[in-house]
This record gives C-alpha cells, structure tokens and sequence, in this order.
C-alpha cells in the first residue's frame, strides 16, 4: 500500500511540474511584462569609459511607444536632443543650431561615443515581436538561477543581431545578461545586469553594463536614476519644432 501512495505522489509531482513548465515564449513576454515600457519618463546617466578616459552623461528621455525625446543636461553636451519619431531618428546640435537626420551606416555608431549604437536606442519593439527563442538550457549567473534563451531573427523582422543569448532569472523574469552576435557568428557586444529594483510591480534594471566587442578597453555603464510611468506628455513633445 506505501508503493503504491509514494508511486502516486511521484507521478503527480511529475505531471504538475511538466504542467507548470514555462515554453520559451512565454518565458520572454514575462520579461517583456518586466522591462518593455509603453510610455515613461526616465532620468538617467552613461558613464562612458575608453581606456583612462571617463565620461559622464546625464539625460531626461521621454517615450510614449512609438516615439521618444532625449534631452542631455551635463555641462558638455547640454542642449543636444535626439527625437525618435516613428522609424526616424534626429539630432539636434546645439553649437551649431543645426537638426541632422540620422540614417544608415550612422545608426550603427556608437551614441554620443558610447557602446550603445543609435539603432540600438532606436529599438523598442517587444523582444517577441524580433525574435524567435528556444530554451537552450538554465545556468546560475551572479548567484540567479537563469534559464537560458537563444533568439534568431522572426521572419521578416528588421533586427540589428542576427543571434542573442538571453539569461532571464527564473524568479522574477528579468533579462540579467545578453550576447549578441553577427550573421557570422562574432561577438558584437554584451549586456551585465548590475542592479535590478522592483517598481510598481515591475522588476527593472536600474543599472547595466554594455561591451561592445568591436571596440578595445570600453564599456558603457548605464544608470536610471528615477523613472515615472504613464507621464503626462505635453502636446508637441514629439514634433521636429521641439528640437530647437
């Protein structure tokens, strides 16, 4: 009779955790759930470093989705904005008054001298919408259990890597390292997750690191120092006029 009572607990155990089994999809719009931001007001600072050499830069940003306006404030570049409007990107030049249309082979540079590439701050649809992934295994990262995700391009998806390797925290789905990788299988860059902090039920990473591997002795720290969600946008806030 105690067989057959431990037989039975052992199959339902089984049959409860192949039921609670997440598929790699769903495990990626949790993260989405986390970290993908309609519309949000957010202050934060790159600290850009090039060998010995350190920079600092503070920025507002504000986003409804579609759309984005950064302004920076450090003494050195303050007045400079960018204006994501749809799928265009401009600039505004303080010193020389002047509005720049980005596009091509500029997108890829890096923003403001950083490791982040303009189209990488461009990039705001949901990671599901670009991607296909599959659950390539679970590996401990900083002391998180992680599941481990490679994502390939959805068919017909505009996507700036062709490969990612994503480690989401099997508690509370936040991404907390990314590779990403050309067509030819090279390293292009890396994201560390540094600090994670839960805000209005939402676990968000306050703090990152970006390598890009092109790139000799540089890394990107990104901090958020305060974020709002669901802001008030006053009218016009996206429009080429705001530039000036």
């Amino acid at each position: 009779m105690k067989k057959i009572i431990i037989f039975s607990l052992i199959i339902t155990l089984f049959v409860s955790g192949t039921a609670l089994a997440l598929t790699a999809e769903e495990i990626i719009n949790k993260r989405d759930d986390n970290e993908y931001v309609i519309s949000a007001r957010v202050e934060s600072e790159m600290i850009v470093k090039n060998g010995d050499r350190e920079m600092t830069k503070i920025m507002v940003s504000i986003s409804d989705g579609e759309n984005a306006f950064i302004t920076f404030t450090n003494p050195r570049d303050r007045g400079t904005k960018f204006l994501k409007k749809d799928d265009e990107l401009y600039m505004f030049f303080p010193d020389a008054e002047d509005i720049v249309q980005l596009s091509g082979h500029t997108l890829n540079q890096g923003m403001m001298g950083s490791d982040y590439s303009y189209r990488d701050m461009m990039e705001s649809d949901k990671l599901t919408d670009l991607y296909n992934f599959e659950i390539i295994g679970e590996e401990e990262y900083e002391g998180r259990l992680c599941y481990k995700l490679e994502g390939t391009p959805a068919e017909g998806a505009e996507v700036s890597y062709y490969r990612r390797l994503v480690w989401v925290d099997k508690e509370r789905f936040t991404g907390l390292k990314e590779e990403l990788y050309a067509q030819s299988g090279r390293l292009l860059k890396d994201t560390r997750v540094l600090k994670v902090e839960e805000i209005e039920g939402r676990w968000i990473p306050m703090e990152s690191i970006m390598e890009n591997k092109l790139r000799k002795n540089t890394e990107t720290r990104l901090i958020i120092n305060e974020i709002e969600f669901n802001p008030d946008i006053p009218e016009g806030t996206f429009s080429i006029r705001n530039l000036k």
